[in-house]
């Protein structure tokens, strides 16, 4: 039997202009909403990722992250 989909939690979140703007349209492309679209991609996480390019990317943006702030 499939798993009720219900929202449960709600969280204030910041999100950077790009990160939004590709949630936004991640979520239009699939059908959903945006708090829709973030329950899928960390409910399915481990089958979405490259670990790879998740590992180097995390890297970059860390580096990048204090003047990013500015």
């Amino acid at each position: 039997m499939p798993k009720r989909f219900r929202l449960t939690r709600r969280f204030t979140v910041a999100m950077t202009e790009d990160g939004f703007r590709r949630l936004k349209a991640f979520s239009k492309d699939a059908g959903l909403d945006e708090g829709e679209a973030l329950s899928f991609l960390f409910e399915n996480f481990n089958s979405v990722i490259n670990e790879e390019n998740l590992i180097h990317r995390l890297r970059l943006f860390n580096a990048e992250l204090d003047d990013r702030k500015r």
